[in-house]
């Protein structure tokens, strides 16, 4: 799959197929993926938290408050992102100019993250509803929890659906 074709394939998967394991494989591809991802001074500051099995349920459940993201607790693999300290070069431009490269870093690994599962022909999805506490405590983590990222095969009833999106006329302009 060429890139476009992967954002077209690529959707938040919202029914896992529980009996069909991530195979290791598959799984070092998309983590390498991540360890290629651009950061800011090539810092990459975050860290990867792999969850399986009764891990991952207890970080499932602690993405699941108030009804949202119920799906999540199918998913065999939660992949949690907190958050590291900046590399001291990068600390410094993010003070100077005002810009928390550490979220636009994770954003882009979390890119990377999810094409590549894409074309490995994963599921995954992007959850941001989180109870950071809880996480912490589960998988033993100093620094706060930015993102979790659900991951395994689609249900074979999981369809692509189609893409809303704004029109590229809304998204860019030209000076």
């Amino acid at each position: 799959m060429n890139f476009l074709e992967i954002a077209q394939a690529r959707q938040s998967c919202r029914s896992y197929n529980q009996t069909k394991p991530v195979e290791q494989e598959k799984l070092d591809a998309v983590l390498e993926a991540v360890r290629l991802a651009p950061s800011a001074c090539n810092g990459q500051p975050y860290h990867i938290t792999l969850c399986r099995g009764e891990t991952a349920k207890a970080v499932a459940a602690a993405v699941t408050g108030m009804g949202m993201n119920k799906f999540a607790v199918q998913a065999p693999i939660m992949l949690v992102i907190s958050e590291m300290p900046y590399v001291k070069t990068a600390a410094v431009g993010s003070k100077v100019k005002k810009n928390d490269y550490r979220s636009m870093d994770i954003g882009i690994a979390a890119a990377y993250l999810t094409a590549e599962a894409a074309a490995q022909g994963l599921g995954t999805c992007i959850l941001g509803w989180l109870d950071d506490e809880k996480i912490r405590q589960i998988c033993d983590l100093k620094y706060p929890v930015r993102l979790v990222i659900s991951l395994g095969y689609a249900k074979e009833n999981d369809v692509l659906r189609p893409k809303k999106r704004k029109a590229l006329e809304e998204l860019v302009s030209e000076k």
